[in-house]
């Protein structure tokens, strides 16, 4: 028997047969909650289903969690997900366009978030990568040609090659994560910050990787990758020094260098919630998570210790 059929609900106490709920592939990624935040939380290490939407509002949330979950794990029993409700590529929020979440996140980039970047010129920018398809290349492809496929570190890098030819687009990663995507077409190399593009800044932030990289656009959006996100639980700035592949003491370091340099006001991870706050108010966590990650030590890989 296929997935379908096999992976069990995994629902909040009361529910119906005719209730939306999550099964039992789901691994705790947080990336429904992030976008249905009233409707599914987390339960026991898993997300489950909060209640059931009450409007359409609810409804189009609920399926947008649902086609970006990358293990197809937010389900209806009596019916197929909506494909008129699938809100990708989507807008930041309803009054920038600038930046859009691409949705479909894939199992092979640990369900990592991916953006759509627009430029002034008319052209986009990919930061890392949904899943593949040709359907979704084109769906994006529509907001614009794209020119630039941007990795921030090796775990993200699966779907890279793929898309960047598919758009006749460069692929950039950094050398340290450069085993990920041999085939790159433009390689960052070292620690010093980079103009990419006109408004596009690199910055080499070696510390989950080897190789990860932070990018800023206009100093006001920054792609972090897994370096830092916004966690809910916490109500900060976080690393994840629990999946820190790396070094942790790297990371420290890194954020002690390029701190000064960072200027923006959305922080829009790989992994992990997004947050916008005026310039000043980041700077200022930004400092504060600098100077609290020069005080961690190594600890084993425990990806149940991460603090969403």
């Amino acid at each position: 028997m296929d997935a379908e059929h096999t992976a069990r609900p995994l629902a909040a106490e009361g529910t119906s047969a005719t209730d939306w709920y999550v099964d039992d592939r789901c691994n705790n990624c947080d990336v429904a909650r992030q976008l249905a935040p009233t409707l599914i939380g987390e339960v026991d290490g898993r997300s489950r289903i909060l209640r059931q939407p009450r409007d359409e509002a609810e409804e189009r949330q609920l399926h947008a969690a649902a086609f970006a979950c990358h293990s197809r794990s937010i389900r209806h029993p009596a019916r197929r997900l909506d494909t008129s409700l699938d809100p990708f590529p989507q807008p930041l929020d309803d009054t920038d366009d600038t930046v859009h979440l691409c949705g479909h996140n894939s199992p092979q980039t640990a369900a990592a978030n991916s953006y759509l970047v627009r430029r002034p010129s008319g052209t986009q920018m990919m930061v890392d990568t949904p899943r593949w398809s040709e359907e979704l290349a084109s769906r994006y492809e529509a907001l614009g040609p794209v020119t630039d496929v941007l990795l921030t570190h090796q775990d993200h890098a699966a779907h890279g090659r793929r898309y960047a030819d598919r758009f006749g687009a460069r692929l950039w990663i950094h050398e340290g994560d450069l085993a990920a995507a041999p085939d790159a077409d433009r390689v960052l190399r070292g620690t010093d910050t980079a103009e990419i593009a006109d408004g596009v800044l690199a910055h080499p932030l070696p510390g989950h990787t080897r190789g990860s990289v932070l990018y800023v656009v206009d100093e006001r959006y920054c792609f972090s990758g897994d370096s830092f996100y916004w966690s809910r639980s916490t109500g900060d700035i976080e690393v994840a020094d629990s999946v820190t592949w790396y070094s942790i003491e790297e990371l420290a370091a890194s954020l002690a260098r390029t701190v000064d340099r960072l200027r923006f006001e959305w922080l829009l991870p790989g992994h992990g919630d997004r947050k916008r706050l005026h310039a000043a108010r980041m700077d200022r966590r930004m400092r504060q998570l600098a100077a609290r990650v020069g005080e961690l030590e190594p600890r084993p890989i425990d990806f149940t210790a991460v603090r969403w």
